[in-house]
């Protein structure tokens, strides 16, 4: 059988792994704007207590200023609100710690049912890093911190300190950019446009077009998910919002280039690089143009979407669950003084919902991060730094943390060790420091091994897991957009609810591929083997989102082309039903599709090159 050349396209490599990345450094954005704010955020709390004469007071309060590694990116508005509730969050946390460490029994579950809660909120509302892992460090840290004489009501009272003074550093640029974000993300999507353009074509073009589709994602989310529902826009957002659809039909006309194997102007790539210039400085405009997406499902409809029964959310939240359980009473029965170092543990290595491959991979960076850096903690410990050199130590660690994290996380962990230690220490003098780092060694490697001892038990077997259930799923979702392009409502609410659908089938999709190739060998293996129907899935796709922008441009000739395919008397409707139900029915049974009917022209070479990259592997 023939195939088209785009069908026979060479399946991206999986993660680096595997001892040489754990010395090796990965491309990240420029951190340091982070790192300073975090550095500040977890020093000024600290120097208070110590011009105050209450230093174990600041170092409580320090725990609040973790509320600054969480909203950056988010528009200043929704930020305030989203910064308001991780700073009460981690009060509550702190707080409840203390409450339960008088009543040994309760430690453990309490810590439990807080990891489990943060993880399914975390995940359901993609809060990202670091998620889930600092509200369950800070709750078991309540349960084990030094604090005699402090009541849980006044530590939560410091640790919300500690977050509103995080909450104002956060917000101080507003009154110079507010709309810095915004601006940010329209002007990464431009420039992630131009970089897809510039590779249509190449074997680069795939995964190019999948970061171009993410970063327009990301950038409607700063202009309409975290805007507020009512109310004035303004010019200036209004303004980006154009910007952000001249980049999305830019998109759309790489999409169906590259498609169809065509040659696409080289303007288009300059066309989207000068909008990420013009994105810094976007002129205004009075009205919103009609033909913008929905914003991502508000906070309700994704708690209750993480509650499906089979969501990726619950299997995580169960890993995370049974993980710290065992952890906990591991620590218990092997007498450990700081149990919640292992709980600790056991929650960072599965929160995120890693795949297998990437979950080994951040145990084994802890690990060796976590050994590495107590011999740094032992060296601050001995040395005891007091009043401003306490501070500037503080501050130190926690700007290298965050300028390194995402590039070296086994690095990070090093950095993460000891200012960890120098926090729990609560500014006391540590009569035993070799016990004290070794404890914290221990502590970590059972749970870390705990963590993975889970990951594996608690993993579906299944060859190629859920690629071919999100095929049929995106394949569906297609579906649904054709019947409103078919009757001219591309653009109605209804119709937009569908796109969004199938965006969301389109990463779900990407998702499992990544998933089931950073697994065993087998599902390694069996996924490449996909890759061919994974990578048509998605172009057919993104060619169907793509018609409907480009009828948004009032395009007559593209207008007239859709309306005649679609005519009652031509069947073409019902002849891309019928090519989707073959091609669902061969991805199922794993056979080779039956002929596909005729299908309209602007669809049938993506239907062609999906069918012709079937049967996928055996599931």
């Amino acid at each position: 059988m023939n195939r088209h050349p785009r069908a026979e396209s060479s399946a991206p490599p999986p993660p680096p792994h595997g001892i040489r990345a754990l010395f090796s450094l990965k491309d990240a954005p420029n951190r340091w704007p982070v790192g300073l704010r975090a550095a500040i955020c977890a020093g000024a709390p600290l120097l208070v207590g110590w011009l105050t004469g209450q230093t174990a007071a600041g170092l409580m309060a320090t725990l609040g200023a973790f509320t600054a590694l969480y909203g950056s990116g988010r528009p200043y508005l929704n930020r305030a609100r989203y910064l308001a509730v991780i700073a009460l969050a981690f009060a509550f946390t702190v707080a409840l710690g203390m409450s339960v460490k008088t009543i040994p029994p309760l430690a453990v579950p309490t810590i439990v049912v807080i990891a489990m809660a943060a993880t399914y909120i975390c995940s359901a509302l993609r809060v990202g890093g670091p998620g889930a892992y600092m509200f369950t460090l800070t709750c078991a840290a309540g349960t084990a911190l030094p604090a005699t004489g402090m009541s849980p009501g006044l530590a939560g009272l410091l640790v919300l300190a500690g977050g509103a003074f995080s909450w104002v550093v956060h917000m101080v640029p507003a009154l110079f950019r507010p709309r810095g974000p915004e601006k940010h993300a329209v002007a990464a999507a431009a420039r992630a446009v131009a970089a897809y353009a510039r590779t249509a074509g190449s074997a680069g073009q795939t995964g190019a077009q999948h970061r171009a589709a993410l970063a327009l994602n990301a950038a409607w989310a700063a202009l309409l998910t975290y805007q507020p529902t009512h109310g004035r826009q303004g010019a200036a957002l209004n303004g980006l919002r154009g910007i952000n659809r001249q980049l999305h039909l830019l998109f759309a006309e790489t999409n169906r280039s590259g498609a169809r194997g065509g040659t696409l102007d080289p303007a288009v790539a300059d066309k989207a690089a000068h909008l990420a210039t013009v994105a810094v400085n976007p002129p205004p405009a009075t009205t919103p143009h009609a033909s913008i997406p929905l914003g991502a499902p508000g906070p309700w409809e994704a708690l209750r979407t993480g509650l499906r029964r089979g969501s990726v959310s619950e299997l995580v939240v169960l890993r995370v669950g049974v993980a710290a359980l065992v952890a906990g009473i591991a620590a218990g029965l092997l007498d450990l003084q700081r149990a919640y170092w292992a709980v600790a543990a056991a929650v960072l290595i599965l929160h995120m919902g890693m795949d297998w491959m990437r979950t080994l991979q951040r145990g084994a960076e802890r690990l060796v991060g976590t050994w590495i850096g107590l011999l740094l903690a032992g060296a601050v410990l001995a040395v005891h730094p007091q009043g401003l050199w306490l501070v500037a130590v503080v501050m130190v660690l926690q700007f290298v943390i965050e300028v390194t994290v995402m590039r070296n996380y086994a690095l990070a962990a090093v950095f993460i060790t000891t200012v960890a230690l120098t926090i729990a220490s609560g500014g006391q003098k540590v009569d035993d420091v070799a016990g004290l780092l070794l404890a914290r060694g221990v502590d970590t490697t059972i749970g870390c091994g705990i963590a993975l001892a889970v990951f594996a038990l608690l993993t579906p077997r299944a060859k190629i897991t859920r690629i071919p259930e999100a095929l049929t799923a995106t394949l569906d979702a297609a579906g649904s957009v054709v019947d409103f392009l078919a009757a001219s409502e591309a653009n109605t609410r209804r119709a937009h609810l569908a796109r969004r659908e199938l965006q969301a089938a389109v990463f779900t999709l990407g998702a499992a591929y990544d998933t089931a190739v950073s697994g065993s060998r087998e599902q390694r293996r069996a996924a490449e083997q996909c890759w061919p129907t994974v990578s048509a899935a998605q172009t057919l796709a993104y060619s169907i989102l793509s018609l409907c922008w480009m009828l948004g441009r009032a395009d007559a000739e593209m207008d007239g082309e859709i309306t005649g395919a679609f005519a009652p008397d031509t069947g073409g409707l019902a002849a891309v039903h019928e090519a989707f139900g073959i091609l669902k029915a061969a991805i199922l049974t794993g056979g080779t599709p039956e002929p596909l009917p005729e299908l309209p022209r602007f669809l049938s070479q993506e239907t062609a090159t999906l069918r012709d990259s079937l049967p996928v592997a055996p599931h």
